[in-house]
């Protein structure tokens, strides 16, 4: 029998669907509701820069209007409904799927005893034992409360003193966890002070954790490839998810579908018949145009939207200035089921300062759309803690 044939606009809207960006969306953006929120998502990625709003607080709120900052911080640091580790970045991840996450701690530790030596100063397996007895005597620690004597270093991100390097070590094998930020910075404590009992203590079959890591990924993706589903928790490895994939096609849990992409191709993919089906009662997507993070989930897998979207997006963060083709930080920008261009924004002295907005090909910025991304950006102030939005000359770029 032929493969079923998804047409592009299906597909787009399917993939928007399950990342809660077809529909208006309603709820306060705090307690439970966010809760539900990080749920759908299955994380949210955690980033520092900081030029308008953070990664992972606009993903929120362009989900939930009425979210802010805190709500997320409270998940983590006071209701324990959420911890941060790390899936393909550091992320924040709701608190119930910690027992999948023990599959991940210990092939993160492989990787870090294999690759960490090379990578890293030497001395910080050295300070494995102290780094603990110091946190389990005076409770919480940030990087900057061990390692007093040792010399920090200053040619980047990645050059960890070794108290620091433990630290991290600590946490990503799961024997550490983070209890709260402070400002961006990670404050850790021991595991059983911070991840509740029930959690903790539950041990799952690796198998079991694979079932359920690649299960939930199509939960959340609507439709993939074996490799796909592999990269969205970063849990399992490439050949696990092919033969995962070979299994459950074999016992129709899996079907085989024709995606079709932006440019007309077609890519096959995997999708379950349930999903297929629901298909047919996707609602048509908001009119909303919304401003988007970077790392926005519907995004971060830059090779997948831009076969979906005909989007291509790259950050230019590390991009000498002169040779940037955009600028430092820029916002995707969607309308409906499209994205329709990016906008260079940032915080200037109370204001959101708009440097400049590209349409993409074929979008015309008429007086529709300006007035659209305006509305928009007038929403955002109340996350960028802005009372204005202010436009330089020249910043609509043809």
């Amino acid at each position: 029998m032929p493969r079923p044939r998804l047409d592009n606009r299906s597909a787009r809207r399917l993939f928007l669907d399950r990342h809660l960006l077809l529909r208006p969306g309603a709820g306060p953006g705090s307690a439970q509701d966010l809760e539900g929120v990080l749920d759908a998502l299955g994380f949210v990625q955690l980033d520092s820069v900081n030029t308008l709003a953070r990664a992972h607080d606009l993903i929120l709120w362009s989900r939930r209007g009425r979210y802010r900052p805190r709500a997320l911080e409270a998940l983590v640091a006071r209701r324990r409904s959420a911890f941060e580790h790390w899936t393909h970045d550091a992320a924040v991840i709701p608190m119930q799927f910690y027992p999948m996450w023990r599959l991940k701690f210990a092939r993160d530790e492989a990787r870090m005893r294999a690759r960490w030596p090379a990578w890293q100063r030497n001395g910080w397996t050295d300070e494995l034992d102290t780094v603990l007895r110091h946190i389990s005597d005076n409770g919480p620690a940030c990087s900057r409360d061990v390692g007093g004597d040792e010399a920090k270093g200053s040619s980047g991100w990645w050059d960890w003193h070794p108290s620091k390097t433990a630290l991290e070590f600590l946490w990503r094998s799961g024997r550490l966890a983070v209890c709260h930020r402070q400002g961006f910075q990670k404050h850790y404590d021991l595991c059983e002070r911070v991840i509740p009992p029930e959690y903790l203590n539950a041990r799952v079959p690796d198998a079991e954790i694979i079932d359920w890591a690649m299960t939930q990924a199509l939960e959340r993706l609507g439709f993939a490839t074996s490799g796909e589903l592999a990269a969205f928790f970063a849990i399992v490895r490439p050949d696990e998810a092919k033969a995962w994939c070979a299994e459950a096609l074999a016992d129709g849990r899996l079907i085989e579908i024709d995606i079709e992409l932006a440019d007309g191709a077609l890519r096959r993919s995997f999708t379950t018949e349930a999903m297929l089906d629901s298909v047919a009662g996707l609602p048509a997507p908001s009119s909303r145009l919304r401003l988007l993070s970077p790392f926005d989930p519907a995004l971060r897998d830059r090779a997948r939207a831009e076969r979906l979207f005909g989007f291509h997006y790259r950050i230019e963060i590390f991009v000498p200035e002169a040779q940037r083709k955009y600028g430092y930080y820029v916002f995707p920008v969607m309308q409906g089921d499209r994205i329709i261009g990016r906008l260079d924004a940032r915080r200037s002295e109370g204001a959101i300062e708009v440097q400049a907005f590209w349409p993409e090909r074929g979008r015309k910025a008429g007086k529709t759309l300006t007035t659209s991304l305006e509305r928009e950006l007038t929403r955002v102030c109340a996350l960028a803690g802005t009372d204005a939005v202010r436009f330089v000359g020249g910043w609509l770029r043809a």
